[in-house]
């Protein structure tokens, strides 16, 4: 079984550059296929979803090259062809929904087991499935398993409205609407970064997507797409992550951010602006000068692009034991997103829950003990409390923190952390 071992309370300081998005190359790679010939990614991170996405894929008989030292991707759709996936790495991560709208545009049908990922409560594809039978599909589900399939008008051109914002449905959605005849109108889409990126990536192949990043998108379907290079754009959520710990633990000159799009970051900056972290930004990137007077609490409600994010509440959490009084953070997207309150609990943090909102209060002798990652942004909120801790820190079910975040010990390590990845016996 594989830990992390952290020796807490050590001087950070330095550069450190952020890697291509989890939550758009997740979506990036399934939308590949829909291609007629290759299909070259930069900036692809070295993290545990891309390699299963490639497992997948290569089922399908879909050829692939990736070098994890240039974070080069490449994809050659081709030969692919249409397989049932009831079961297998197609379970194991929640990105896997992206094949059906990906396989719908391709082949017309799709059999794709149901999804798994972080254990976030009820995450129901209702909206997806909405989505996809108002363009004329045909669905149904036994065992876990999802049935799509078109009659012989195949896809066609709708209006459909989005209940709640939703990046999982829009993007999906946008997928199998691509190759539909006609035109087809989102309305209530979401506006994320992601889905941007990935109608920028759709429209380099020859796909008519316009709206991308407003509540409108219209798709205008086309016959057949071909293969480009396309440049991942940087990941927002390592991004507030390492911003968090540039605060929490950053010495001397402190620590400089790079690859960032500080526009997609503007909720998650403002709070920390709020607080009284002192930052630069530049066009792509963010010094944060180490904290020498007291931290302000804050309020932080979760809420849709450009609301601050639900994937930074839990990483911002140790920052909030630094301020003078109490916090308090309301997830309205994932309200089950609060197991990560019990392993802080046992290192000593001052923090409660009081149906669901999660009460944060000063802690200013954290403990480095045995904590358990409960899923992946639940992991980096124990990876930077383990930093700020005295003594050792050992995290376990460290495959969540894996699964998201592209060589994060070597990156703290080259910030001057004491940070290993240990094996130890069960």
């Amino acid at each position: 079984m594989k830990k992390i071992k952290i020796k807490g309370q050590q001087p950070l300081h330095g550069e450190v550059y952020m890697s291509g998005a989890k939550n758009s190359v997740v979506a990036l790679i399934p939308a590949a296929i829909l291609a007629e010939s290759p299909v070259t990614f930069e900036g692809v991170p070295d993290i545990e979803d891309v390699y299963a996405l490639i497992e997948i894929i290569n089922e399908m008989g879909v050829k692939t090259d990736y070098d994890s030292l240039e974070h080069r991707l490449i994809i050659d759709p081709s030969e692919i062809v249409s397989i049932p996936m009831p079961q297998g790495r197609i379970n194991s991560l929640r990105a896997s929904y992206y094949f059906m709208g990906a396989l719908l545009g391709r082949f017309k049908e799709a059999i794709v087991g149901l999804p798994g990922g972080c254990n976030l409560g009820p995450r129901p594809i209702d909206l997806h499935i909405k989505g996809f039978e108002a363009l004329g599909v045909k669905a149904s589900s036994q065992s876990n398993v999802q049935y799509l399939s078109t009659s012989d008008k195949g896809l066609v051109g709708t209006r459909i409205f989005l209940d709640i914002v939703s990046i999982g449905a829009t993007i999906n959605i946008m997928l199998a609407a691509v190759k539909a005849s006609g035109t087809t109108i989102i309305e209530n889409a979401a506006k994320e970064p992601e889905v941007v990126d990935v109608a920028i990536f759709l429209n380099k192949m020859g796909a008519k997507i316009s709206g991308a990043g407003t509540s409108e998108i219209r798709i205008e379907g086309v016959n057949t797409l071909k293969g480009v290079t396309h440049q991942v754009l940087p990941d927002r959520i390592e991004a507030g992550t390492y911003l968090t710990i540039a605060a929490v633990c950053g010495s001397f000159e402190g620590i400089t951010v790079r690859n960032v799009i500080p526009q997609h970051l503007e909720a998650f900056i403002s709070k920390l602006t709020e607080m009284g972290v002192e930052m630069e930004i530049e066009n792509d990137a963010i010094h944060v000068h180490p904290i020498k007077t007291p931290l302000h609490p804050i309020e932080i409600q979760t809420a849709p692009y450009p609301g601050f994010a639900t994937d930074l509440q839990q990483p911002i959490t140790p920052l909030l034991f630094k301020a003078s009084g109490t916090s308090l953070i309301q997830d309205h997207i994932y309200k089950e997103r609060v197991r990560h309150t019990p392993e802080l609990i046992k290192m000593g943090a001052n923090i409660t829950l009081d149906d669901n909102t999660i009460i944060v209060s000063e802690s200013e002798h954290l403990k480095g003990t045995s904590v358990d990652a409960s899923d992946l942004r639940a992991g980096a909120c124990l990876v930077c409390a383990g930093l700020m801790a005295e003594g050792e820190t050992m995290i376990g079910n460290i495959h969540h923190i894996l699964r998201g975040y592209d060589h994060m010990i070597e990156k703290l390590s080259s910030l001057g952390a004491e940070i290993e990845m240990i094996e130890v016996e069960e």
